[in-house]
């Protein structure tokens, strides 16, 4: 068990987003801890929740998400925080590598000038240690001709080259922690590869926690320490990475793994989950993932199963878990 203070705490977070004619019940209570040199990984399909619960950590949410629960960054209560406080926390301690670059980075400025304006708005420095410090961060995140990159607009960047520009404007101020949405996503399998390596390198040297949010099996396995399965708003598997690729307990997660290509011949077909995720705007009343099962009871249908721990360091919540006596008591 780590006995350190955690970096990020959540519990009960709870995310709606409220609108004229529907409510969006995006989050349902989730719940876990990030520690220093841990690398988190929240796994699961297209709007499971994962991006929100990232977001909810530096409260980067529109004004219509109504925000419940305990979210603790560095012991400070984020949903307490004045807007003055959050500014210090966003690119101070805590960072965030968005999705997509080209979206994120600003047209108008070159790529010096914006991880320049986050050092000195965190630091006070100058512009000529600020630009030094842009450079030295370039030729950390392995930009060739670092110094002629740093006078480029992000349109005259690559889409490789543009992602360690945020990682490089995300490490700027040497954060604890780092959270990353999808950052490879968008990128062809040659540079991903050479991008994970680069974040799980780094992250390691500078003894950061991480959250990567991910729909990639592949990119979990990769760059996790734990894995965090996100289903329906929920959490419904939690593990290290190993085990869990190893010997899934989850139904949804069983069905993550067994339709992936790997270790699948070319003329067998792709074992994939039936059905579709649920309408959030309308959850089901029991588990969310009970239309789709093929273990569903009764029971699933009704009432939302509590969380199971048939090991040590290992959650998933499901009745068909099973859980040794001991563990039980």
């Amino acid at each position: 068990m780590n006995k350190t203070e955690p970096l990020a705490e959540v519990r009960d977070l709870k995310v709606r987003f409220v609108g004229r004619e529907d409510t969006v019940h995006a989050v349902n209570g989730v719940s876990f801890a990030v520690h220093p040199g841990e690398v988190l990984c929240i796994l699961g399909e297209s709007g499971s929740g994962k991006s929100v619960t990232l977001r909810s950590l530096m409260r980067l949410l529109p004004d219509r998400a109504r925000i419940e629960g305990d979210v603790r960054v560095g012991g400070q209560d984020v949903l307490k925080m004045s807007n003055r406080s959050l500014r210090d926390l966003r690119g101070g301690s805590v960072s965030m590598i968005f999705q997509e670059p080209m979206t994120a980075l600003d047209p108008v400025y070159t790529v010096g000038e914006q991880i320049g304006e986050t050092v000195r708005r965190h630091t006070g420095c100058d512009k000529a240690k600020a630009r030094a410090r842009a450079l030295e961060l370039l030729n950390l995140v392995r930009i060739p001709s670092a110094e002629r990159r740093l006078d480029a607009y992000p349109h005259e960047l690559s889409g490789g080259l543009r992602q360690r520009a945020m990682i490089a404007m995300a490490l700027s101020c040497d954060p604890k922690l780092l959270l990353a949405d999808e950052p490879t996503t968008a990128l062809d399998a040659t540079v991903q590869i050479q991008v994970l390596i680069l974040l799980r390198k780094l992250q390691a040297e500078m003894g950061m926690g991480m959250i990567f949010v991910t729909h990639d099996l592949g990119v979990a396995a990769e760059i996790a320490d734990n894995v965090a399965v996100m289903y329906a708003g929920r959490i419904v598997e939690y593990g290290p990475v190993e085990r869990m690729m190893k010997a899934p307990l989850h139904p949804y997660t069983q069905g993550l793994l067994a339709s992936t290509v790997h270790d699948q011949s070319r003329d067998q077909d792709i074992d994939a989950i039936p059905g579709s995720p649920p309408d959030m705007r309308r959850p089901p009343p029991g588990c969310g993932f009970a239309p789709r099962c093929v273990k569903a009871r009764d029971v699933c249908r009704t009432a939302v199963p509590a969380e199971r721990y048939p090991e040590p360091g290992r959650m998933a919540a499901c009745v068909a878990v099973e859980v040794p006596e001991m563990a039980a008591a």
